[in-house]
């Protein structure tokens, strides 16, 4: 199964330029998208039908804002959207395709913004770590992908030394990861195959950042501890134009029906 997730600048505006073209020759099976600024109604046809893939989205309640998307090459046998909190489901921060053993989420995080404090993201991180726990008590697996807003570890940030007190990289979030990786018990799929440095997924000024490899790692694969054995290729695109964030694309060697 192999499994993308990539955070947009508009969904309609990526596919004008050229996101489901470039996700035929990918070969994905599940595609998880984020922060598609708009709602299902408001796209065009050719977005909301892909070739070859089936399509599911949940909005956010404001125009314009957040919302996720997950494509399925085979039928899920089951959709889920929201994670029961406020926050999460009033602004369209999650969706999840269930398949026979393993659930598919794509996950968008709230950043620091006009509608969001660091207080409220940081409530999403407790709320989130919250769902994490309870889903290690049933008896199937999970991999939630999507754009974390936030980074763990100082081979994730280029410049990390003058980033500590910054949104994304703040002590309590990389505590909130020691936790996840912890005591929780889920894993950082990506890094089960790539150990790699400088593999950043996002860059806050592209054109200078990019070049002096001034990134942060923000986007994640994260699954739990069964599926971690499974884990063969892990590797980003960074060439792509749909957005500021590249893709991350991650390999699993089991089917699913």
């Amino acid at each position: 199964m192999r499994i993308i997730s990539i955070h947009v600048d508009g969904l309609a505006q990526a596919v004008e330029n050229g996101l489901y073209s470039w996700l035929q020759s990918a070969d994905a099976d599940v595609v998880a998208i984020q922060n598609l600024k708009a709602k299902e109604y408001q796209l065009p046809d050719s977005v909301v039908y892909p070739e070859g893939y089936n399509a599911y989205f949940f909005d956010a309640e404001a125009d314009g804002y957040s919302g996720v998307a997950i494509l399925t090459r085979d039928m899920p046998k089951a959709i889920m959207t929201g994670l029961a909190f406020p926050q999460c489901d009033m602004q369209g921060r999650y969706i999840q395709a269930d398949f026979e053993h393993v659930s598919v989420g794509s996950i968008l995080f709230p950043a620091v913004d006009q509608y969001n404090s660091l207080e409220d993201k940081l409530a999403f991180q407790k709320a989130f770590l919250d769902h994490l726990t309870k889903t290690r008590r049933k008896r199937r697996d999970f991999i939630f992908c999507g754009n974390f807003e936030a980074t763990h570890k100082t081979v994730d940030l280029g410049d990390w030394q003058n980033n500590q007190d910054v949104p994304g990289f703040l002590p309590e979030e990389r505590a909130w990861f020691d936790q996840m990786f912890g005591p929780v018990g889920y894993v950082d799929a990506f890094r089960e195959a790539n150990f790699g440095e400088n593999q950043f997924t996002w860059w806050p000024d592209e054109e200078s950042a990019r070049r002096n490899l001034n990134g942060w790692r923000k986007d994640f694969q994260i699954c739990t501890p069964n599926i971690r054995q499974y884990v063969v290729e892990a590797k980003l695109d960074t060439n792509l134009k749909f957005g500021d964030h590249a893709a991350v694309m991650v390999e699993y060697e089991f089917d699913e029906d």
